[in-house]
Formats: structure tokens, sequence, C-alpha cells
């Protein structure tokens, strides 16, 4: 007979400490990320405005590197690959020690996340397809989730939910990242120059073999991750590729004498820079929208807007959902007994709050169309705070019976 895979079960302890470590800071950057969302709004519909426009726009940086950039486009650039070299180490311990290493274990993850990838994004293309005002170019932007977003309100409304979820939460937001680099490499990527990429997959090879060698000196990582930054950001690739791709390519086994591996070491390092400074950054910069004489109502039922509220409200708990239940059933895999699907809906709901990396592709489909960009960023914001009601509401529903199962996990 042929055992069947148990979906959501207990992590082993190890595991269990590793996901509390990433869970916790990343609960304190969603509440900063909430905090500077908030006051780039303020700021951005006030007599403010004009000072935080000039300061968006100030350039800095070296012009002989062509890195005389404005400082909404370093907390893009620059800042977001911080972000995304996290990611990249996160999906490296996932791949070879983690919840993906397993095969029976990470087809339902995987195959949830493409399904919260696609059917948002089929969503957005089929509003804005029927509509003919419709910008079809912004289909990448449904297509994310912020887990730092999504755990500020399970800090709030959700400290019990189980482990399991949250480890389902965070591989679902992990995966999401990796397909966003993809679609923003591929699809939001409007020229290549051939040299200076050359450049970068040398520092890019050059990484893999010091990380081959396991050599640890930092004063030759830090000059070689710029170049490699300096040289995707110059080759027309979007700078943040830089960063799941060297996250991608760090060892994620110990070797002897090591009390961790130089994934571990490094997310534990970067991940509250990335959480706490980083991500807040950005969201203080991209999501000032300013609204003016123009009523919100009016910017929210543009078919770029409604295509991504309901590409992440709708679109996403359907992908989620649809995509684990079908895999489970075609396979030999059963959920844990002490979950039910509607707890795998709610993650799928959670994960609506797209946030951070849809800002950020928002400002890639819609960066010479001003208008379309504000309602894009708007409706974002709008649907993140649906996604948030609703996953409330329904994690109030079952928080009785989940904080029955963290006490006996406890025990």
């Amino acid at each position: 007979m042929t055992q069947q895979t148990v979906l959501f079960g207990r992590l082993p302890l190890p595991e269990r400490r590793h996901l509390a470590t990433a869970l916790r800071d990343e609960t304190v950057g969603g509440v900063l990320l909430l905090v500077a969302t908030a006051l780039a709004l303020i700021v951005a519909n006030s007599g403010l405005y004009d000072a935080y426009a000039r300061l968006s726009s100030t350039e800095i940086g070296p012009a002989a590197l062509h890195l005389n950039l404005p400082v909404s486009v370093w907390t893009a650039d620059g800042l977001l690959a911080v972000f995304f070299f996290v990611a990249g180490l996160e999906l490296k311990h996932e791949l070879v020690v983690g919840t993906l290493s397993r095969p029976a274990q990470a087809a339902v993850p995987v195959i949830a996340a493409l399904g919260g990838m696609v059917v948002p994004a089929a969503l957005y293309a089929v509003i804005n397809a029927v509509n003919g005002r419709g910008a079809p170019e912004g289909w990448g932007i449904p297509m994310a989730t912020d887990i730092a977003f999504a755990l500020a309100v399970l800090a709030i409304v959700g400290r019990q939910l189980p482990v399991a979820l949250r480890a389902f939460l965070l591989t679902l937001a992990v995966v999401d990242d990796l397909g966003a680099i993809a679609v923003i490499a591929i699809f939001y990527t409007e020229s290549i120059s051939v040299g200076y990429l050359a450049v970068a997959v040398l520092g890019i090879i050059a990484y893999a073999v010091l990380q081959h060698r396991r050599i640890r000196n930092p004063w030759i990582y830090v000059p070689l991750v710029c170049i490699v930054w300096w040289a995707v950001h110059s080759s027309g690739v979007h700078a943040t590729v830089a960063g799941v791709a060297l996250g991608l390519l760090t060892r994620a086994h110990p070797d002897s004498g090591e009390a961790l591996p130089p994934t571990e070491r490094l997310d534990r390092i970067l991940r509250p820079w990335s959480a706490a400074v980083c991500v807040p950054l950005f969201a203080f910069f991209a999501a000032g929208v300013h609204i003016g004489d123009t009523s919100v109502l009016s910017v929210l039922t543009t078919p770029e807007a409604v295509g991504i509220i309901v590409g992440l409200v709708i679109g996403k708990p359907l992908g989620v959902f649809g995509g684990a239940w079908l895999t489970a059933r075609f396979t030999h895999a059963h959920l844990d007994p002490s979950l039910r699907w509607r707890d795998i809906f709610t993650v799928g709901v959670l994960a609506g709050m797209g946030f951070t990396v849809a800002l950020f592709i928002s400002g890639l489909a819609f960066d010479d169309r001003p208008d379309l960009l504000a309602s894009a960023k708007l409706a974002v914001l709008a649907a993140s705070v649906i996604a948030a009601a609703l996953s409330a509401l329904s994690i109030h529903g079952r928080n009785r019976y989940y904080a029955q199962l963290a006490a006996a996990e406890a025990d």
C-alpha cells in the first residue's frame, strides 16, 4: 500500500526554531511597514506633498557609474535588492533543508503558490482585455504576497494560528517572490546590455566559487556583491534580480565546526535590516499616492484598479486553495487531522495582501503613466486592507480551536 503524505503536520524542532526567528523579524517589520505606509499617505495628501515629491526625486550617487539616481529609485533598486537577497536565502534554506527539500511535501505549497500567481494574473488580464480602456501590461501586479503585512495582521488577530499554516504562508510568499523576480526579469525588462550582463554573470560565478571554496571573508564578498548589483542594474535587468540569484547560490549546509551555514548566518544578520529598514523605506516612497481633487471612488473603479483588487482579493484565495486541493486530490496526500480545508482557504485570503512587491511591479508596469500608477498603487492598498479584514474575520471564527492546537503543540 502506498503511504499517504500528511499535509501541514507538526514540523521538526529545528525547522520550528528557524521559522520562529524568521516570522518574529517579519512581524516587527510588518508593523513598521504599516506605519511607513500610513505616514506616506498622510504626507502625500497634506501640505508637505511638495517637499515629499522633491525628496523622492532628489538624485544622489556617482554620475560616473550612472548611479545618480532619485531617492525613490534607490529605495526600489537598492534597498529591495536586500529584501530579495533575504528571500533568496530563505528559498535556498527551504529547498535544501526545509519544507521544499522533500518532493512529496513540496508539491502542495509550490503548486498552491503557482495557482496563487496564475489565477490573479489571469483575472486581471481578462478584466482589462474586456474593457477597451484597460492596460493589460499590469497583469503581474496582483501576483505577489507580502509576508510582513500578513504577519502584522496575524500578530493582531491570529497569534494562535498553527505553526504549519504559518510555514505554508511563508513558503507561499517565498515562491511568490521567486515568481515575481522571474516576471520582472522576463516581462518588465525593456532592453539588455550584453556587456554589463556578462560582467554580472562573471561576478555571480565568482560568488558561487567562493561559496564552494568556503571563503568567509566579508572584505571579499561585499565589493563583489556591489559589483554584481551595479552590473545587473546597468545591464537593463532590474537590480533586484541580483539579490535572488546570490541568495540562491549561498551555501545552506554547515561545515564541521560551523554553528550555522551561511544561509542562516546571513539571514540572521540581514533579515532585521530588510524588515525594519529596507522595506519600510521603500513603502514610504512607493505608497505616497497623491489623490488631489480626484475622488477615491473614481480612482478605484478604473479597469486596472478593479483587476488588481479582484486579482488579490478573489484570485489569490481561489488560486492558492485550488492549487492545494487539486494537488492533494490527485496525489497520495491528505490534511493533518487537526486542520480543515477552510484553514487553507484562510491562508489564501491572507496571501491576498500583495503590498510591497505589488507596489514595486506597479512602478515597473506604469512608470511612464502617472495616472495609472496612482490608480494601481491605491488599488494595491485597498485590496490589501480588504484581504486583511476578510482574513481577520475568518481567523476569528477559528481562534478558540487554534488556541487549543497551540496548547497541544507546546506540550
